[in-house]
């Protein structure tokens, strides 16, 4: 898989550790920064400066990006949501101001995906079907999301025994029913599909020695 860089460079004392722009690939992008010169505070300020509005847009935006990667979508709930002097910016300039953005390389849906896709596998364990509806949430557009799933090996069944194998001995002191729906539920959240849960959950609790009937009753034989 090509490997990531963050849409947005931030200085490295800006971020907390969390932050996916941490990094080698971080320092070397371009600084983010205000796209426009502070204006002259000094002059005329009583009415709404529609150059004003925009320039304090700008420097939100850039304040957002410091602290969190956004979605083109997300920028522009930004930018929509920005007023100043009573007065709220166009949807030309909010065009204008997300277009900059991303000539510059501040964002970048698809280098987003990319992060988020990394991020889910390596760090959560979700399949496919979990990582698609969180980058839907973020507003990354369809063709995008595929776009970044389709750089994913097909290895959903390997990825899913594997985290079910970090489950499996938590769940001993249960009856081997109990215990296989549990595994199969915790898959399933992490966007699993039916099929691979259960091969994974069954697979998982049988190396962890679930010896039970799978009804969870045990029939002996009487005197």
């Amino acid at each position: 898989m090509t490997p990531m860089t963050p849409a947005a460079s931030i200085d490295s004392r800006d971020p907390s550790d969390r932050h996916p722009a941490r990094g080698a690939a971080a320092r070397s992008a371009p600084r983010l920064r205000a796209l426009q010169p502070q204006s002259d505070l000094d002059g005329d300020n009583g009415g709404a400066d529609p150059a004003r509005v925009r320039e304090a847009a700008e420097e939100l935006l850039v304040r957002k990006l410091r602290s969190r990667s956004l979605s083109i979508s997300e920028a522009r709930m930004v930018l929509k949501g920005h007023e100043q002097d009573g007065t709220r910016l166009d949807s030309g300039a909010v065009d204008d101001i997300l277009d900059d953005f991303c000539r510059r390389g501040y964002l970048d849906d698809a280098l987003l995906a990319g992060q988020l896709v990394t991020s889910g596998v390596e760090r959560k364990g979700q399949g496919r079907v979990a990582l698609s509806r969180a980058l839907a949430q973020r507003g990354i557009p369809r063709d995008v999301v595929e776009a970044a799933l389709d750089e994913l090996p097909d290895d959903d069944a390997e990825r899913a025994l594997e985290y079910a194998r970090t489950k499996a001995r938590g769940l001993s002191r249960l009856d081997g029913d109990t215990a296989l729906r549990r595994l199969v539920g915790q898959l399933s959240r992490r966007g699993y599909n039916g099929s691979v849960a259960m091969t994974a959950a069954k697979s998982a609790l049988a190396e962890a020695s679930f010896g039970r009937p799978t009804s969870g009753v045990r029939f002996v034989d009487s005197d």
